[in-house]
């Protein structure tokens, strides 16, 4: 069963809170990165991504990069821009956007949950930045990204989240600059943290949503902390992480695109009839951007003309929670078998674009850097949930939620 627990949170000053809050760290490139931190000097992309402050030169997994988070870490606790909790706490965290709310629980879960399965996984993670953030974590001495679990309703869960949104004044309320309302409630009073914490011990699986490689690497470095630390007792904070845990009907999963840098040796037109081989292929007339409308189909963007793909019953009927998904049919079918590309999680030749960004961002990667783009129908929670509960692994990025979490707003101590 699920452990949650209270915790000491290192969080933003009032006045200071919606400069600090930002998006996650992997949702943007360097140079975004530098650019919102020469904009705001309290943003929390100075502490996820330091090297934005230092020398273009430096490689952004050097040592010298999560040297530079933990110095800023430290003047922002020292500048009272970060502070810390007097007492542990559970927070109840609200976005909305476009009118539609995101809302759930802020709490620390259990390292051990995710070794034992209690915390299931649906995709792997690149080894390259599940190394950065144990890094990260390490250097800091903190979980500075929340993770995003989800879990299947509980009613008593959501009166107890309901009574304090209608009833407690918010600690935060502001919207950020891409218009998303943020609002985040404080829950400590003892009889509450317990019937939540009581309650979660009835739940039998959580669901990573949304951070597979922050959640990784909090393992990495409670493994070890405990190695440093023989005579653990389990209680001690670096067993846990933080995590915003909400309600599978309360959350919305977006297409995650894909682009590839060339067609594996084919020219167009071999392309096009290795395609046709196995699936309809039809060409969108006058330009326009093809958004896939249903699960089976893809659109495709090559040598500036938009295609549908349609994949048909034949793969998307298959009795099996894996194969029968939109992103394991073009993994197996198409970036496989005629792109060569065996692991998208270590091949440079591919690249994901989360559909937060558009079709317009795909057709700028294709005419920039990339010669063909896939545009996905978005992967369901129920298809997340079915693969996970059979201990299977989705292709890699194969889910885009949004809105994202904001990093900043929640940081745990490890000691």
């Amino acid at each position: 069963m699920a452990i949650i627990k209270p915790f000491r949170a290192i969080r933003p000053a009032k006045n200071y809170v919606d400069m600090v809050a930002e998006l996650p760290y992997d949702v943007m490139n360097r140079e975004e990165a530098k650019q919102m931190g020469e904009r705001n000097k309290y943003s929390f992309i100075h502490i996820d991504r330091a090297e934005i402050d230092l020398d273009d030169t430096v490689d952004e997994h050097d040592e010298a990069v999560y040297l530079k988070a933990r110095e800023n870490l430290d003047k922002f606790r020292e500048k009272n821009i970060l502070i810390k909790e007097k007492k542990e706490c559970i927070y109840i965290y609200r976005e909305v956007m476009d009118g539609r709310a995101q809302i759930g629980l802020v709490a620390c879960v259990s390292v051990d949950d995710s070794i034992n399965g209690v915390i299931k996984i649906h995709e792997y993670t690149k080894p390259d930045k599940e190394l950065d953030r144990t890094n990260h974590i390490k250097y800091c001495n903190a979980n500075t990204g929340t993770i995003l679990l989800t879990y299947k309703n509980r009613e008593k869960v959501d009166e107890i989240v309901n009574f304090y949104v209608k009833n407690e004044v918010p600690i935060y309320d502001f919207m950020s600059d891409d218009g998303i309302f943020h609002t985040v409630w404080r829950i400590d009073r003892e009889n509450d943290l317990k019937e939540l914490v009581d309650e979660f011990d009835k739940i039998p699986y959580l669901y990573i949503a949304d951070g597979h490689h922050r959640s990784a690497s909090a393992v990495n470095v409670a493994k070890e902390k405990r190695k440093e630390n023989p005579d653990y007792t389990g209680d001690e904070e670096f067993n846990y992480y933080i995590a915003m845990i909400a309600p599978q009907d309360n959350l919305k999963v977006l297409d995650y695109n894909r682009v590839v840098k060339d067609l594996n040796g084919n020219t167009k037109q071999e392309f096009l009839d290795k395609i046709a081989q196995k699936f309809e292929v039809k060409k969108i007339e006058g330009k326009k951007p093809y958004k896939p409308e249903k699960k089976g189909d893809v659109g495709m963007f090559l040598d500036g003309d938009w295609y549908k793909i349609e994949f048909g019953d034949k793969y998307t009927k298959v009795n099996d929670e894996v194969q029968s998904l939109d992103i394991s049919i073009l993994q197996d079918n198409i970036l496989d078998d005629i792109l060569g590309i065996k692991d998208p999680r270590r091949d440079k030749r591919i690249d994901f674009v989360g559909g937060i960004r558009g079709l317009e961002e795909l057709e700028r990667r294709v005419n920039d850097d990339m010669e063909v783009a896939f545009a996905m129908y978005p992967t369901s929670i129920d298809e997340l949930i079915a693969v996970a509960d059979a201990n299977k692994i989705m292709p890699a990025k194969s889910t885009w939620f949004e809105p994202k979490v904001r990093c900043g707003l929640f940081l745990h101590e490890l000691d």
